[in-house]
């Protein structure tokens, strides 16, 4: 720092070196201030995903127990008019047939069922996490934008 050798020279350089901080200082709280607002909106984007991703999973579980129920109540009809079938055999022969033929059927579909079920799931999962990894896209974005 140079050496001051009149007042009016020092107050000069004082008051120039105070705006400096003044406006540095300022500088810095805008900011810190956008930074914050960008945090806000961040954050309810965030929340909003959540939101979505848990009625998303609301609305497919519904749907999910919806089907297993109708699944239920084919498969108890279906067992019921086996059942009473039964009751019209004449033959141990017939017997097994007819029991071989439901046992068949259950099994396939039981098959069938647990695939129609399987990819159910798998889509319903899909459609659960693309808010969230929108929302993961937008934050490894604003990272890799902040570190350049």
């Amino acid at each position: 720092m140079a050496t001051v050798s009149k007042p009016a020279e020092a107050t000069e350089k004082a008051a120039a070196m105070l705006g400096e901080m003044n406006t540095r200082f300022k500088t810095a709280f805008e900011k810190s201030s956008k930074l914050g607002e960008e945090l806000v909106e961040f954050t309810k984007g965030n929340v909003e995903a959540i939101v979505a991703s848990a009625r998303v999973a609301a609305k497919g579980g519904e749907s999910l127990g919806q089907d297993a129920a109708e699944y239920g109540k084919k498969s108890f009809e279906s067992a019921m008019a086996t059942f009473k079938s039964f009751a019209a055999v004449k033959s141990p022969t017939e017997l097994f047939q007819l029991q071989s033929d439901f046992a068949k059927s259950s099994f396939d579909s039981a098959v069938a069922e647990a695939s129609k079920f399987s990819e159910s799931v798998m889509k319903l999962a899909g459609d659960v996490a693309q808010p969230l990894s929108t929302r993961y896209a937008l934050a490894a974005e604003k990272i890799k934008a902040a570190t350049l």
